[in-house]
């Protein structure tokens, strides 16, 4: 596989673990991996919504316990530092949807340096994941 989309749209820590373990992997072998941050996700692409990510719902009282293990399996417990080393890989671009950042608040002035920009939705789904390889939606 050469290239991957990701559209991520959870925004609790541990939903959004799941697809940034995908392109941390897929990463490790090459692949390129382009993810659009849409709903709630999109306050990930800042510093202050990556530090605010906290367990969703039923597990939440199991969230020391789970970063601690991601710790453990070696990756960064801390959403901004994965955002930071799955960039540091050369293969990872993060996109702001438009809309969302609109909504949420997420603009040019906090964005993480990170993140490629904010884009429209139909351009990610044109440019981005119509020519993946491979799509996966969160």
């Amino acid at each position: 596989m050469k290239s991957m989309a990701i559209v991520i749209r959870d925004d609790s820590y541990d939903k959004i673990l799941t697809p940034l373990v995908f392109a941390y992997l897929a990463s490790a072998e090459q692949t390129q991996v382009d993810i659009l941050f849409v709903n709630w996700a999109v306050k990930a692409l800042t510093v202050e919504g990556a530090a605010s990510l906290c367990m969703d719902g039923r597990h939440a009282a199991d969230e020391a316990m789970v970063r601690e293990n991601v710790a453990k399996a070696g990756l960064p417990n801390d959403i901004y530092e994965i955002l930071k080393a799955l960039k540091a890989s050369g293969c990872v671009n993060f996109y702001a949807c438009s809309l969302a950042g609109a909504i949420f608040g997420v603009n040019e002035g906090n964005l993480i340096p990170e993140a490629e920009g904010i884009v429209g939705a139909s351009w990610f789904l044109n440019d981005k994941a119509a020519k993946a390889d491979h799509y996966q939606y969160f």
